[in-house]
């Protein structure tokens, strides 16, 4: 594979060592050239007429495939969704979770996650896994079920430390549904989530879509009740009869139509993607990891674990982050832990991890 090719998808990457997937993957040429195109042909042609809509309709379902081909699953088991957050939500309100229910969570989630199960009412139970060696966390989440536990929700790849979670380990060994945040697994490791019960997927991020984009697997979409119904959940409706019909699959949890332009540019985004990508990523933060401990930064990310690499250094967080931009180097600061995190990609290359050490070495 020509990676410095591959790399030149990229133009973000001409000017800064873009490590901050793990909040926007960068966007690609074909990406912003497609969002493009068809924003202009709306601006000429106007948001109407059926051409238009039947091609927003078409590709709606092209790029359903698309996300089901990033982790390995049905595509009509796949409902498009804006954010993990909007994922989840179709999950609690679907299982009508509330007051008396349980669930097992962690404290090393995400709000986007941890916000909707706190909402529902329904009792967490929360595994304290945070700072434990990645090798404990499937004990420490496993304590925490009990017979009244109606959910297991944690993340496939925690967003603080890149730690891989053993959530298929945690399924066989419960019996209990695992609702996963794939947003820091899907599209930066190989992910297969056939195995669990329900699955996010933030597009945005790894996957290198433009903003709210995403996905929802549903392992039963009959199973679970379609609560947040909207437009595109519909087969069928009668408005003078108060009814309606859903679709068949996951799209009865379609909550919104992903604007046009956006469509195109997640499809653009998600076609041709290099083979091997998922091995140099892992090559690459491995490398990125040494790297720092060689320049002697405070690394909290274990070897072997997924692709974001957290680090503590010297002063505020905050401060450090927004000096590292200031020297062309994009990297992210996890509020409230006092860790700076590099997200690498398979589009990174050793100049811009050589560039981050060395500009925390000029700090």
């Amino acid at each position: 594979m020509n990676w410095p090719h591959e790399r030149g998808r990229f133009p973000v990457l001409e000017q800064f060592a873009y490590l901050n997937a793990g909040t926007f993957g960068p966007l690609a040429r074909a990406t912003l050239d497609a969002e493009g195109a068809l924003r202009r042909w709306e601006g000429e042609n106007g948001r109407g007429g059926k051409e238009y809509f039947d091609a927003m309709l078409d590709r709606r379902e092209r790029v359903r495939v698309l996300l089901a081909e990033q982790i390995r699953v049905p595509p009509e088991r796949v409902s498009l969704a804006d954010s993990t957050t909007g994922g989840v939500q179709v999950v609690v309100t679907g299982l009508g979770l509330g007051e008396g229910d349980e669930v097992v969570t962690t404290d090393a989630e995400h709000f986007g996650l941890t916000g909707p199960l706190v909402a529902s009412g329904a009792t967490l139970r929360i595994a304290r896994v945070r700072d434990a060696p990645a090798a404990d966390v499937f004990e420490l989440i496993r304590a925490q079920v009990t017979p009244r536990t109606r959910l297991i929700a944690t993340s496939a790849v925690s967003w603080i430390d890149g730690k891989v979670f053993p959530w298929r380990e945690l399924r066989e060994a419960t019996g209990v549904p695992v609702l996963i945040d794939g947003a820091q697994a899907a599209g930066a490791i190989d992910e297969d989530a056939s195995a669990a019960d329900y699955y996010t997927v933030s597009a945005q991020k790894w996957l290198c879509g433009p903003d709210a984009t995403g996905a929802l697997y549903v392992r039963e979409p009959d199973a679970l009740s379609p609560r947040l119904v909207a437009y595109p959940s519909a087969a069928s409706y009668d408005i003078a009869e108060g009814v309606w019909e859903p679709k068949p699959g996951a799209a009865r949890f379609d909550r919104t139509f992903t604007p046009a332009s956006s469509l195109a540019g997640l499809e653009a985004a998600l076609v041709d993607l290099p083979a091997g990508r998922f091995e140099r990523a892992r090559e690459l933060t491995e490398r990125g990891r040494e790297l720092l401990l060689e320049h002697g930064q405070d690394v909290v990310t274990e070897p072997g674990q997924a692709t974001l690499v957290s680090f503590r250094t010297p002063g505020d967080s905050a401060e450090t982050v927004a000096a590292l931009y200031g020297r062309g180097v994009v990297v992210r600061e996890l509020p409230g832990t006092g860790l700076v995190r590099a997200s690498i990609g398979w589009w990174n290359d050793g100049s811009d991890l050589e560039r981050l050490v060395e500009a925390l070495a000029a700090l």
